[in-house]
């Protein structure tokens, strides 16, 4: 696993998800790159936020879920979505333009995440 220059050492998958620091940093990320594709959806200037709701629902879909600690919930798992597509951005495995487009080429936010975090785990060696 590529470590950012930016980012602490992490030694497995894991211990990115439960990152709570890097959680806040993706929920910056992910709010910002879902409002743009919005904008480039409807054409208009939008500052969307993701529900936490879709997030935790896409680590679900996504195989996602496999990877976290038994009880943990809904804020949890999306927290888990926010700090692995951060980590992925930051370690290069996906461009910042290529989040972007998945999300605005998905009519379904929550169906659009889970490919994302598909995406993500298929470049980390994890079987989805």
């Amino acid at each position: 696993m590529k470590q950012p220059l930016t980012l602490k050492q992490y030694g497995s998958v894991e211990e990115v998800l439960l990152d709570e620091d890097l959680a806040c940093l993706g929920d910056a990320y992910v709010n910002f790159v879902y409002s743009l594709a919005v904008s480039q959806r409807t054409r208009r200037p939008t500052g969307a936020k993701v529900n936490n709701r879709v997030l935790a629902e896409a680590v679900k879909r996504s195989g996602l879920r496999r990877l976290l600690p038994h009880r943990v919930d809904r804020h949890a798992r999306g927290n888990a979505a926010e700090s692995l597509i951060v980590f992925a951005w930051l370690s290069d495995l996906v461009s910042f333009e290529e989040c972007v487009e998945r999300l605005a080429d998905a009519d379904d936010a929550t169906e659009a995440f889970a490919g994302l975090l598909r995406v993500i785990l298929e470049r980390l060696g994890e079987a989805v």
